[in-house]
């Protein structure tokens, strides 16, 4: 190969051979830097998370750094999650895994058991434990993971982290306007326990709330939709990952408007991360109250309508009943 290239440079013109060279320069450096690019992506340390939630804060401060996988499905509640063979390849890839705490007493210890059947898994496995659906909870959340990315990963996020705490401040703002604006304070509303921080959060006076469907028998539901008309709930909130059919019934039983929130970015297409499936959250409840007063307006003109249908049949009957009257006295008289 050497002797090939050589038989075709010899007969060059310096020039040329230069001009070749330095093209030949060129092309290997460029070679370089895409192995060195390439290398450095595979490199990358795997932060595996047990939901969309710490996965999504895990990106926001480091997403330069490492290569993010979640487990669960956004659109499931963690704690109905079945382990899936391939999981069991994702956490024995991980550099470091984070998970909520209620994940590790059902199938997560499982799952890192059957993962750590040869015994050569060594990988640090905390729990972000809390909740993360208010903008105070959130920024407690992203200090949280922040610690650990540093002390277990050796990255610098000041930073990072101080930008991410900024944005979650500029949307609690943001959540304090839309709760005004649409007049959130004070709105009785029936909620699933595990939206009850939030919606509490953005002013609603919550008069009843539930636990997961499965939980809940007949005499549950009926205290609920008794507390529900008692107070006049004009929301049923409920949360989609938890199921929605309890809600919705409660919904239809007592007149209100049915809303269903999100509690894990990803499972709304454009909902990447926490801050944004908040805001997304707080106009589905903005929406819901709309469809409310528009409901009730259809049934007050429904209602009149009724009414002056009453009346005017009534009218008739009196115009009928004077008629015969008329008609009977004209005969006497005859």
């Amino acid at each position: 190969m050497v002797l090939l290239f050589l038989k075709m440079v010899l007969p060059m013109r310096p020039q040329k051979i230069i001009a070749l060279f330095v093209l030949l320069g060129i092309s290997l450096s460029l070679i370089s830097l895409n192995l060195t690019s390439i290398k450095a992506e595979e490199s990358k340390p795997v932060v595996v998370t047990t939901t969309s939630v710490l996965a999504s804060i895990v990106k926001d401060l480091a997403s330069d750094y490492v290569d993010v996988q979640y487990i669960v499905s956004p659109s499931i509640c963690p704690g109905h999650y079945d382990v899936k063979p391939s999981d069991i390849e994702l956490i024995r890839d991980a550099s470091l895994i984070l998970a909520h705490g209620m994940e590790w007493h059902g199938w997560l210890r499982e799952l890192i058991n059957t993962a750590n059947q040869t015994g050569d898994l060594h990988v640090p496995i905390y729990n972000v434990t809390g909740p993360w659906n208010t903008p105070p909870a959130l920024s407690s959340m992203y200090s949280k993971v922040a610690s650990i990315l540093e002390s277990t990963l050796g990255i610098d996020l000041e930073t990072r982290l101080s930008k991410c705490l900024e944005a979650i401040n500029a949307v609690d703002e943001e959540l304090s306007e839309i709760a005004k604006e649409n007049g959130f304070n004070g709105t009785p509303v029936v909620v699933m326990q595990w939206q009850s921080a939030f919606v509490s959060y953005l002013g609603f006076k919550v008069v009843a709330s539930y636990g997961p469907p499965e939980f809940l028998s007949s005499s549950d539901i009926l205290e609920i939709e008794e507390n529900a008309t008692k107070y006049g709930a004009k929301l049923i909130i409920d949360n989609l990952h938890s199921g929605v059919s309890v809600g919705e019934k409660i919904a239809s039983d007592v007149g209100a408007v049915h809303v269903v929130l999100i509690n894990f970015p990803d499972v709304v297409p454009g909902i990447n991360n926490v801050t944004e499936m908040m805001i997304y959250n707080a106009h589905e409840l903005a929406n819901g109250l709309h469809t409310y007063e528009v409901m009730k307006d259809v049934a007050k003109l429904k209602q009149e309508a009724e009414t002056w249908r009453s009346i005017s049949i009534g009218l008739g009957l009196l115009v009928v009943i004077e008629a015969v009257i008329i008609a009977f006295m004209v005969k006497k008289r005859e």
